[in-house]
């Protein structure tokens, strides 16, 4: 049974509870960044359905949001995270990311993953340094996929 992860400070809330999530704000926000521009929303859909996903919200309005995709035991990939652009500035990446790192269900992971072309300021301060072993590490792109 699937019970939400709550934080809240000031006159935010994050929570982790998919029907408080914006879809609207979520697909409008990735129509414009350099990573997702051209995900469809129903894969947008699906990718929010089948991970852990931490909303931000003032009130009913969604301001920010990171997506973790999981297995609980090994391994985590934090992604889609965005914070509204007039929401920035106000510590709510920082506060997003404490609260995922302190999600019960992500303790004692080996290892976490992201990517990002301009953020590593932010993510270094929660000890995200570059790959280890790099020459390890493979990809597979389907170029067509949405």
């Amino acid at each position: 049974m699937f019970i939400p992860f709550e934080v809240t400070k000031d006159n935010l809330t994050i929570s982790t509870d998919p029907q408080r999530l914006d879809l609207e704000a979520v697909c409008g926000f990735m129509a414009r960044s350099y990573w997702a521009q051209n995900r469809t929303r129903p894969t947008i859909e699906r990718a929010l359905r089948n991970s852990l996903v931490f909303g931000a919200y003032e009130e009913s309005c969604m301001v920010a949001m990171a997506r973790i995709v999981t297995d609980y035991a090994t391994f985590a990939w934090l992604c889609d995270v965005f914070v509204r652009e007039e929401y920035r500035g106000r510590g709510i990446g920082k506060w997003l990311m404490e609260s995922i790192l302190a999600h019960p269900e992500l303790q004692g992971l080996r290892r976490w993953l992201l990517a990002t072309r301009d953020a590593h300021g932010l993510y270094s301060q929660y000890g995200y340094t570059s790959l280890h072993n790099i020459e390890r590490w493979m990809e597979r792109i389907n170029p067509d996929a949405s």
